[in-house]
């Protein structure tokens, strides 16, 4: 009798700590099943930067960078309604003038896309291949979701950095850039920055 109470105690504590230890495997698939290999940033306002050290692909010229949480092509939109571009180089050297200088005001629209792996995915397809059968979810392996971004730059007519704190026309330029940014942020018909008052920097 005391044999069968002692393997019925040692079952069941075989049972106890095997279902405890399953439950922690599985919580911690649960909790860290998603593993970030990049995280896009998050800009609350803006920041000033030289644009090649936030994305390889940018040039090496200061650039006010701000999120966009609008539609493609909505800052493209703006800017060639607001400086009546007609369509003709809307993104490049788009005169502006600031403190009776023609300075150039260029952007970049650019994503940075959250990039994670998944382990569940991934412990299952290994299971399944160690029993000879084809992998099933290799497409949910790793997930990708996108930020965007807009990067202003402005350059004067001798091509040097007009948001560098070193040039002399710095305060007013990144004063001009950020009200662009506001206005394009809190504008949904475009047409209005023609009607609002203009402002001389």
């Amino acid at each position: 009798m005391y044999n069968l109470v002692f393997w019925y105690n040692s079952c069941f504590t075989l049972l106890k700590n095997t279902m405890r230890n399953t439950l922690l495997l599985l919580s911690f698939f649960i909790l860290y099943s998603c593993i970030p290999l990049r995280i896009a940033p998050t800009i609350k306002d803006d920041k000033l930067v030289v644009a090649k050290k936030f994305k390889r692909n940018l040039p090496r010229h200061y650039a006010l960078i701000f999120e966009d949480p609008k539609d493609s092509n909505e800052f493209y939109n703006y800017v060639n309604i607001k400086y009546q571009l007609d369509n003709n180089n809307v993104g490049w050297n788009v005169p502006i003038t600031i403190q009776q200088e023609t300075l150039f005001l260029s952007y970049y629209e650019v994503e940075i896309p959250t990039k994670t792996i998944n382990l569940i995915p991934i412990f299952i397809d290994a299971t399944l291949e160690n029993k000879g059968h084809d992998p099933i979810f290799s497409d949910q392996q790793f997930s990708r979701i996108g930020s965007w971004y807009l990067a202003l730059t402005v350059l004067d007519s001798n091509m040097r950095d007009c948001l560098n704190p070193k040039h002399e026309l710095y305060k007013k330029t990144l004063e001009y850039v950020r009200d662009i940014k506001t206005e394009y942020l809190n504008t949904t018909e475009y047409v209005q920055s023609l009607l609002v008052n203009k402002k001389v920097y």
